[in-house]
């Protein structure tokens, strides 16, 4: 019985369905083999894996919890607690989001070409990780100013504007290139001659571009995101332009970028600037 089937049979919902399908396929795609020839230990290091790429808590949940229900229910093996601890869920804890300075000198801190149009790129625009890897010559609209993004998160396409110092940037790095394959940063492995860049490559170039520019906060792709949204709000966008922008299917995921902003904090009056002090002498006060 494979695994579908015994998540039928079990009348688990069709998203939880194909979430652990999905997630029994990469920890397979991880070890280049298939899940029935791995065991516990192979487990445990991919669970290192997803801690090192900085997975929500709760996604790594979720990939444990489709593990232990492939090696439970479907194989029938003995596994243990220890064998698949599921890692404990804290807090919310607001994401990281850089100041302009900061996305100015991550920017800077790029070592190449590449790195710098993927960092500018992943600002400008918003786009997920997996949206930038996925961008094709073609989706550069110059004549309109405006980027389509295919099969983004659900598996809806939408356009996001681009702006002059981007198109400029594109331009610059797509002439650079010495492999052209049609997407607009192809891989530069050998072995994936037609493939685009991976998202480990796109992480890489934000932890070096931050190591780089010294900035110690966790940056990766996600946080240019974030920050993408919080300075659009602080400057006065609207939060159903900031929904769409992002792709959005849930306007309560965008709210929280009203929290993140500081646009409504620094319009509220400071008391102390309310209070009518004495003028301070700038004269030492005399002892004795």
């Amino acid at each position: 019985m494979t695994t579908l089937e015994e998540l039928e049979r079990r009348n688990y919902s069709q998203a939880t369905a194909c979430a652990y399908v999905g997630a029994i396929g990469r920890f397979a795609a991880y070890f280049h083999r298939s899940p029935d020839q791995l065991g516990p230990e192979e487990i445990r290091q991919y669970q290192l894996h997803l801690v090192d790429r900085e997975l929500h808590p709760r996604s790594i949940r979720l990939q444990t919890a489709a593990l232990r229900f492939f090696y439970r229910k479907v194989l029938r093996r003995p596994l243990f607690g220890d064998d698949a601890p599921l890692p404990k869920v804290v807090r919310y804890q607001p994401p990281t989001v850089l100041s302009r300075d900061e996305v100015a000198r991550l920017i800077e801190g790029a070592p190449n070409l590449r790195q710098r149009t993927i960092l500018m790129t992943l600002y400008s625009t918003g786009i997920r990780c997996s949206e930038l890897c996925h961008l094709r010559a073609e989706d550069i609209d110059k004549e309109r100013m405006m980027i389509r993004i295919r099969q983004g998160k659900g598996g809806k396409d939408r356009e996001v504007p681009l702006c002059p110092k981007l198109r400029e940037q594109l331009r610059t790095h797509y002439r650079a290139l010495r492999r052209r394959n049609g997407w607009l940063f192809p891989s530069l492995q050998t072995r994936r001659p037609d493939q685009p860049i991976t998202q480990k490559a796109v992480w890489h170039a934000c932890r070096e571009a931050s190591r780089r520019a010294g900035i110690t906060k966790n940056v990766h792709p996600h946080t240019l995101r974030h920050s993408f949204a919080t300075h659009l709000f602080d400057d006065g966008a609207e939060l159903p332009v900031i929904q769409s922008l992002l792709g959005h299917a849930d306007p309560r995921d965008t709210m929280i970028y009203v929290h993140l902003s500081t646009r409504r904090l620094r319009s509220a009056p400071n008391p102390l600037d309310t209070l009518e002090l004495p003028r301070q002498s700038n004269s030492e006060p005399t002892v004795g």
